[in-house]
């Protein structure tokens, strides 16, 4: 029976990663944000206030595009970041901020709530929680230009956010990695431990956490 997991948390956190590694170890279809060129993102970041609306739009229909695609995909797919996001994160950042109008905003959450009515959730998300200074520390590591302009008190707020939406997200089951302690990348053992976890989820266990000693033995495999 095929299932639909989505890979969901804050920038740098090690989504993709993931993504890629699930799905080496169980033999589904990774699926990435598409490479979409923004239109509006030139303007955006030349006047965010004129420009938040037009750009999140733009954003939210292509990701709203891919999960409607992944719903019909034949076989497993493990998606790196959700639609869900693209609301309750960062159009809501954007809002809050001042960069999106209230009128405007209205009208954003109107439509991404009734799109969303239409589509079906995913099987699981799989929640990515870190801390913002190891959000810093892997976003420094990877070393990519574009995001070195990103601050702490940006992460902060866009991890707010995050817990305030994953706290009231009913839509389907959610396994929280505490990603601090559980390095995936370094220890086979962890990703191990994640599969398990996932597996547990899918086949309808409630109550799934990672228990500090087994991640610790975890890291020893």
């Amino acid at each position: 029976m095929k299932k639909f997991v989505a890979v969901a948390g804050n920038i740098g956190v090690g989504k993709s990663t993931l993504v890629d590694l699930l799905c080496r170890k169980l033999g589904w279809e990774p699926f990435y944000e598409p490479v979409t060129e923004n239109p509006y993102l030139a303007d955006f970041y030349n006047d965010m206030e004129t420009w938040a609306f037009h750009s999140q739009v733009f954003f939210l229909t292509h990701r709203l595009r891919a999960h409607h695609l992944i719903s019909g995909h034949p076989t497993s797919v493990v998606q790196d970041r959700s639609v869900y996001e693209d609301a309750e994160i960062f159009a809501q950042n954007l809002y809050l901020q001042g960069y999106i109008h209230p009128r405007d905003y209205e009208t954003y959450r109107e439509l991404y709530e009734t799109v969303m009515q239409f589509l079906p959730p995913p099987d699981l998300v799989i929640y990515l929680r870190a801390s913002v200074p190891t959000l810093s520390q892997r976003i420094a590591r990877r070393g990519r230009d574009y995001e070195r302009s990103i601050t702490p008190e940006y992460l902060g707020s866009l991890s707010r956010l995050y817990e305030k939406w994953i706290a009231s997200f009913t839509l389907c089951p959610v396994l929280t990695v505490p990603a601090d302690d559980v390095d995936y990348v370094a220890h086979s053992g962890h990703l191990n431990l994640i599969v398990r976890k996932v597996e547990e989820k899918l086949t309808g266990r409630e109550e799934v956490i990672f228990e500090p000693d087994e991640v610790a033995r975890a890291a020893e495999d």
